[in-house]
């Protein structure tokens, strides 16, 4: 059995009540922004997936604000699986590929192709899946990175989930459209 230790949380910045009612745009398609925060509630990186249509892209940020690089969904996956890649400076430094079209496995790849990395969503049991929206996601890094590829790598899982599953209504969901991250 696996230890596990809380190393850090993230949270959904809202736009507050009002300007949701009155944006014109599906809750789905609507500016996402989320930080993850250590356990003294600092910053360590922030995720903005911009108002999209169909195909999203998530700006990630370091804990000063500063822009470590994107990541770009490059498919929808409807036959072969999602794909996105990693930029940073304007060129590409990795990739993210679904298994397949239903799957929540990806394989995360440096700019040579080779895998440095894994997402799986796990199962978080019964109750958890049927009536709330957490999901549990492991991120596997193989080898130590370097930035930007590191926050990059680290951002991927929160990319992945609010890229893909958003738009995805679950029961108690609400005009305000907030998901529960974990």
């Amino acid at each position: 059995m696996t230890n596990r230790a809380e190393i850090s949380a993230v949270r959904e910045l809202s736009r507050g009540i009002m300007a949701n009612a009155a944006s014109m745009r599906p809750v789905e398609n609507r500016t996402r922004k989320l930080q993850v925060v250590d356990l003294n509630g600092r910053v360590v990186l922030a995720l903005t997936r911009p108002a999209n249509f169909v195909k999203s892209t998530v700006i990630v940020r370091d804990a000063n604000g500063v822009a470590v690089g994107q990541i770009v969904q490059k498919s929808i996956g409807l036959i072969f699986g999602a794909r996105f890649v990693m930029e940073s400076g304007g060129r590409h430094v990795g990739s993210i590929r679904a298994e397949g079209s239903n799957a929540w496995d990806f394989g995360i790849e440096d700019a040579t192709g080779t895998e440095i990395g894994r997402v799986t969503k796990t199962w978080a049991g019964w109750t958890k899946e049927r009536f709330t929206k957490a999901d549990h996601y492991v991120v596997e890094i193989h080898k130590t990175l370097e930035e930007p590829l590191r926050s990059l790598v680290i951002a991927t899982a929160l990319a992945l989930d609010i890229a893909l599953k958003q738009g995805q209504q679950t029961r108690g969901s609400s005009l305000w459209g907030t998901r529960r991250y974990e």
